[in-house]
This record gives structure tokens, sequence and C-alpha cells, in this order.
């Protein structure tokens, strides 16, 4: 297994949804049929398939590997007695709620031991919705590991991370984040001590960049600033335990061989790393705070048009102009489920209690907003255009209730007092004339 280190500069094939193809040896990739009777390096031929053979060819997603032994060399998998923290669902609450950053670990934890599960749409084996996790880790991992229930979504708040894959190398910090697939093996090395983050697992349509519409061609997240890994392989006997997610569980294996064997590959079901530092913000000029669906990266359509299995909305450094306006979010109640995280810096409709590596979730009907601090300040705020600098927000939203696990809601990282900060708004209604 590859071992954490400060990292020289990886190779990257630029765009989003491509045809890649790439070979770590000349000839690795046949030539005009994609399984050849007798390859070249006498490789095996094997198809990771992201979706149905049926789907309409703009949404297939699907490649092809040439690996020195197939997966399907393993023995029976075996339940792990470790399971993920904060798989079972709680009470239900329709309040709103938030937490503190979740504690790195005091002894060694690798990724996958230090995930917890925050809340969830559905169980494990439906094919929508999403689950969401936190991650806090001290050491990298020394086993492989696959998620049959859904891609990934990778959101590092501290630390860097390699992400050793099938198809090669991605390395990641704060303020980027990666896709894995469905079904892609992996193993995460830590390029830094510890590491913290979030994760949203999506069980619907894979991840897509959204329509622009009216915006035209440009804004928000480009295609050419996504970045896929180029092939890279080990070719390497010996025990490699191999870790699946299956239905919710961890089950694992051992392999005689290295998961990491893939020596070419071509298809469109990769993983991609993407700098939300090159997200270009979409914003009034004019007045009034727009709606946050200009800020979204990602999104997995849901079933009803419009209404996404999950957005991934980020809130980046910005100017706000807007004139005559109350220029944080306004006070809402949505039919969308909102969590939120924070990367860095602060978050500008709320003053105090929400720090980086903190979480909020705010369910249908939920009715939020800035809280009393950040409200006063924005009504008597002399609104000249300023800068938002120095953060970096983000949100999951879903149409399906994320409903908390029995863990966040029972662990000391739950903050009591969230409903206080918008204890004793003032009352500024005047009966008279208007001004």
């Amino acid at each position: 297994m590859h071992t954490a280190h400060s990292p020289e500069a990886l190779a990257y094939q630029s765009g989003f949804g491509n045809e890649f193809s790439s070979e770590a040896l000349p000839g690795a990739l046949p030539v005009g049929q994609n399984s050849p009777q007798k390859h070249t390096h006498g490789l095996y031929t094997e198809l990771l398939s992201g979706t149905a053979f049926t789907v309409p060819r703009s949404e297939a997603r699907r490649t092809w590997l040439y690996r020195i032994k197939p997966s399907a060399t393993h023995p029976r998998y075996e339940r792990l007695s470790r399971q993920i923290l904060g798989l079972e669902s709680g009470p239900i609450t329709p309040n709103r709620l938030r937490w503190n950053a979740f504690d790195l670990p005091t002894q060694p934890t690798d990724f996958i031991d230090g995930l917890i599960g925050l809340a969830s749409t559905a169980a494990a084996d439906q094919a929508e919705g999403v689950s969401v996790y936190v991650y806090c880790a001290n050491a990298s991992m020394d086993r492989a590991f696959f998620n049959a229930d859904g891609e990934w979504l990778i959101v590092p708040q501290s630390g860097r991370l390699r992400i050793v894959t099938e198809l090669g190398l991605l390395d990641i910090e704060p303020q980027e984040i990666a896709v894995l697939p469905r079904g892609l093996k992996f193993s995460i090395q830590l390029l830094d001590a510890t590491a913290r983050g979030y994760v949203c697992e999506n069980h619907g349509c894979a991840l897509r960049l959204p329509e622009l519409g009216p915006i035209g061609s440009n804004g928000l997240a480009n295609a050419r600033d996504f970045l896929a890994p180029v092939a890279q392989f080990e070719d390497r006997d010996g025990p490699v335990v191999l870790v699946q997610k299956f239905l919710g569980e961890l089950w694992a294996t051992q392999l005689d061989h290295s998961p990491f064997d893939v020596v070419a590959w071509h298809g469109n079901n990769v993983p991609y790393k993407y700098d939300l530092r090159r997200f270009n913000t979409i914003g009034s000029v004019s007045f009034d705070h727009p709606d946050p669906s200009i800020f979204t990266v990602l999104t997995s359509p849901g079933t009803v048009p419009g209404q996404a299995n999950v957005d991934f909305v980020i809130f980046p450094p910005r100017w706000m102009v807007a004139e005559k306006t109350f220029r944080p979010p306004w006070f809402h109640r949505n039919l969308m489920n909102e969590f939120m995280g924070l990367i860095d810096g602060t978050y500008d409709a709320k003053a105090e209690g929400f720090a980086p590596g903190g979480a909020s979730l705010h369910n249908c009907m939920s009715a939020h907003g800035p809280d009393n601090t950040t409200a006063e300040k924005a009504i008597a705020d002399n609104l000249k255009p300023h800068k938002i600098d120095n953060t970096m927000a983000f949100m999951f939203e879903t149409g399906k209730v994320l409903r908390p696990s029995r863990h966040a809601l029972d662990c000391p990282q739950l903050q009591t007092d969230y409903d206080a900060c918008w204890s004793g708004m003032a009352k500024h209604f005047d009966s008279g004339t208007p001004q």
C-alpha cells in the first residue's frame, strides 16, 4: 500500500464527464475493442458499471479496466465487528440542530474507522437519497475500501488527503473536494498528522454539473477545472484487507494481491477532484439577496423535476453590492432539507456558534435564518460594496428529510442551546405613516 509523504505534483486529466483514457504502460489499452481475446500485456478486462445497461447514452457511466488480476479473485466476505458509528436512526425530531466540531482521535484511527454518521434520508438499501457523515482521522489506511451503497463526495475541513484509487491518485486539501464513484476501490492516506471533514454519500443518480439556464454558458463551476487521475498501478503480491460497505454494514475479505493493479483504463465512470476556489460566483448587482441555487457546484437529480436528490452548494468569498437590501439570507422556511458545514472562516448568516468543522441541520419547513446579532447588524449597515472574504461554507441540500442518527442526538457536540441565537429578536414594528 502507498505510504503518506509530502506529495509531489500529480498528473491529471481535465474535464467533467469526459470519455477519458489512460495507460501506465505503452500498448496496455486495446485498440478498436474493449475485450480482446489475448491482451498485449497479459491483463484481464473488467467493466466497472455505474448505471444500468439500457439508460440513455447521455446518462451512461462505465469504465473499462485492464488489470493484473480480476476483482473476482477473493474469498468470502465476513462482517466486521467494528461498524460505522452513528448508523442507528434517532427519534423523530422537527427541531433545528447544530453541532460543534467533532474531536480528533487520540488512538490510531484511519478514515473508515473515523466515520461518524450524522443523518440520512433513508436506509442504505434505497436507490435514492443521501447519508451524511463527518470523519476524524489520524492514521493512513493500510487496507482498501469500496462502497456499494453510493458515490462519496468528500469535503476536507482540515488536513490533506491522498486518495489511492484503482484509476490513479488524487490529492485534495481543504477547499478542494473529491467524488468517488460507487464501487470504486480506494485507500485514503493522510498527508498531515490529522484530518477532519465531511462526506455526503449519494445513493441516487450520479452527481453532475447543474444546468445554467439564463446564466448562459459561463459561470459557477467550469467543466475544465474538474480533474481525473491518470493510470498508476501496483504489481505486488501479499495479503491486503479489502473492506466494503454493503447496505450500511462493513464487510471484509483478504486479497492475495494489490487491488490497485489497473495498468490502463478508459471510460467516464471515474473519480475526480475540484478546487472550490475556482468557482465563479454569480450574485445580485442591483437589489435583493438571490436564491442559494446560484451557488450549486454539483447536483444529483431527483424524481420530481427541479427538486434534487441532493445539491452540493457552497458559499465562497464574494462581493456584496445590492442596494437597499437585507444582505444576509432572509428568514425562510423551505421545502428542501439543509445540512450545512463550515470549512474555513465564518458564515455570513451566523455571527457566533458556527465554527469550522461544525454542522447544522434544518429540515423541511424549519424556520431559520440569520441569528439575532447578524440580523441587527444587517438592518443598520451602511450598504457600501464590500467583499465577504476568508470564508468557505457549504450545504448538502436534499428533497428528502434528513433524519439525525441516535449518536448525533446524544453526542456532546450537539448544541442544546442553538435556538437561543434567535431569542430576544427586537420588535421594530411601527404602525405610523411609512417614511
